[in-house]
C-alpha cells in the first residue's frame, strides 16, 4: 500500500509539473521577455509578439549569427535607397533568407517576388535565368518596390501589408475606412496580410529588443533605460563605420544588451557623430582597442560585400549556407 501511495504521489507531481510548464510562458515574465521594450508596442500586438517569441526566438537568434553576411549586404543596399535598414527583417519573414525559397503562388527568392512584379522592377525571369534568386539583384528590386509603396502609403506597417497582399487591396481599404492607420484598418485586411505585419513587428523586436519607425514608432530616440542601467553606463562620441557584433565581441558584452542601449546602431553609426552607450567599466577597454575594432569592422564589411563606408556595395559570393528546404506559403 505504501508503495502504491508513493507511485500515485509521483504521478500527481509529474502531472502538476507539466501543467505548470504549460501555463508558464503566458504567465511568467522571464528575463528574456523583460528585455523587450513592451511599452513601445501597440497593445494589440503584444500578445502576438509574445507567442511568436516563444516559438521562433531560438531559431531567429541562430539566424542573427549565421545570417550576418546576408544582413550586411541587404543593409548596404537599403541605405543606397535611403530606406530604413530594419526593413531587412521583411526578408526574414518572407523567406528565412533562403535565396531559393518558392511559394505555392510562384513567388521566388529571399524577397518572394512574383514574376510580373520582378520583371516590372528590372529583373530577368525566364526559363534559363531567374534574378529573383540573386540576393544582390533581388534586394535592389525589393528596395525600389518598397520605396514606391511608401511613397504612396506613407506608413511602413501599411507597406508591409501591401507587400504581402498587394497595394491595390490596401489602398481600397484605406479609401473605404478613411484611415491610414494600420491598427484602425487591420480587421479589414486579409488574415495573412494582417499577420504578416505582426510577424514583421515580432521579428524586429526579437532581433532588436525595441522598435523603430518601421514598427510604427513615431519618434526616433534611444530606448528608455532604467535608473540602474543609467548608473552603470555612460556615452562616448564616436565617428566611423563600426559593426555592433565586433564591438560586443571585443568588450565581451552581450549583443542584446548592446542593441538595447544602442538601438539601430549599424544603421546610424558612420553617418555622423554617434553617442555610443557602454558599461562604464568597458569604456577604457573600448578606447584602447578603438583602432583595432574599427579596422576589424571595416574588414568584416569588405569581406561581406561592402566597399568603404562612403562607397557602394560590391557583393561577393556568400559563404554562409541557406536553408535547403524551400519555404512554402
Amino acid at each position: 500500500m505504501r508503495m502504491k501511495f508513493i507511485i500515485s504521489l509521483l504521478l500527481l507531481t509529474v502531472a502538476f509539473t507539466k501543467q505548470v510548464k504549460a501555463i508558464a510562458p503566458a504567465d511568467l515574465d522571464t528575463n528574456r521577455l523583460a528585455t523587450i521594450q513592451w511599452d513601445e508596442l501597440n497593445p494589440r500586438a503584444i500578445g502576438f509578439v509574445k507567442d511568436y517569441l516563444e516559438v521562433h526566438e531560438e531559431r531567429l537568434m541562430k539566424m542573427k549569427d549565421w545570417g550576418q553576411p546576408y544582413f550586411l549586404i541587404i543593409e548596404n543596399i537599403l541605405k543606397r535607397y535611403r530606406l530604413p535598414a530594419t526593413l531587412k527583417y521583411l526578408a526574414v519573414i518572407e523567406s528565412d533568407l533562403n535565396t531559393n525559397a518558392l511559394s505555392t503562388a510562384g513567388a521566388v527568392g529571399p524577397w518572394q517576388l512574383m514574376p510580373g512584379t520582378a520583371r516590372d522592377l528590372g529583373l530577368v525571369v525566364n526559363e534559363s535565368r531567374d534574378d529573383r534568386t540573386d540576393l544582390n539583384k533581388s534586394t535592389h528590386a525589393a528596395a525600389k518596390y518598397l520605396m514606391e509603396l511608401h511613397k504612396n502609403l506613407g506608413d511602413w506597417l501599411l507597406v508591409v501589408a501591401a507587400y504581402n497582399g498587394g497595394p491595390a487591396r490596401v489602398e481600397n481599404i484605406i479609401t473605404k475606412k478613411k484611415s491610414k492607420d494600420f491598427w484602425n484598418i487591420q480587421n479589414n485586411l486579409p488574415t495573412e496580410s494582417r499577420n504578416h505585419v505582426k510577424k514583421f513587428i515580432a521579428t524586429h523586436y526579437i532581433f532588436e529588443r525595441n522598435g523603430s519607425e518601421t514598427t510604427g514608432l513615431k519618434r526616433s530616440q534611444p530606448a528608455t533605460l532604467s535608473p540602474e542601467e543609467l548608473a552603470i553606463s555612460d556615452t562616448i562620441s564616436i565617428t566611423g563605420k563600426y559593426i555592433d557584433l565586433v564591438i560586443a565581441n571585443y568588450l565581451t558584452m552581450d549583443i542584446v544588451q548592446f542593441n538595447t542601449w544602442n538601438p539601430g546602431f549599424n544603421e546610424k553609426v558612420g553617418l555622423e557623430n554617434y553617442a555610443l552607450r557602454l558599461p562604464k567599466d568597458k569604456i577604457d577597454l573600448f578606447q584602447r582597442n578603438k583602432s583595432l575594432i574599427i579596422q576589424e569592422s571595416l574588414i568584416a564589411i569588405m569581406k561581406n560585400g561592402y566597399a568603404q563606408p562612403d562607397g557602394f556595395p560590391l557583393p561577393v559570393a556568400l559563404p554562409m549556407p541557406v536553408p535547403k528546404t524551400p519555404k512554402k506559403k
